[in-house]
């Protein structure tokens, strides 16, 4: 069975950290560029930061740019992304993609085949 797990989310302040990971079993990632998505209440799904296949290419959209990091680790079949001063807008349920890009990525939903169930971030003092 084909699956993406996301952990590592939870309850942070404002200006904390959290380190989320997503990982695949019943498939390799090696050859999948990874997407991480947020969606908050009441509002659409956000495409938030990707890593290509190699990790030779990553992008972050404006709002998170200099406060988190994408990271892969295909030894452990695991992504990561890394979440450093947080604000409360960061708030919402992440989920993380994979897809056949390739030697690039992409935060367009559309270009992503599997889908792991979210994990919870809420940034609130």
């Amino acid at each position: 069975q084909l699956q993406l797990v996301e952990s590592g989310g939870g309850l942070v302040q404002p200006g904390g950290s959290l380190r989320l990971s997503c990982a695949a079993s019943g498939f390799s990632l090696d050859d999948y560029a990874i997407g991480w998505f947020r969606q908050a209440p009441g509002k659409e799904r956000e495409g938030v930061s990707c890593i290509s296949s190699t990790g030779g290419t990553t992008y972050y959209t404006g709002s998170v740019k200099e406060r988190f990091t994408i990271s892969r680790d295909n030894a452990k079949n695991t992504v990561y992304l890394q979440m450093n001063s947080l604000k409360p807008e960061d708030t919402g349920i992440y989920y993380c993609a994979a897809g056949i890009i390739f030697l690039s990525c992409t935060i367009t939903t559309d270009e992503y085949q599997y889908w792991g169930q979210g994990t919870q971030v809420t940034v609130s003092s």
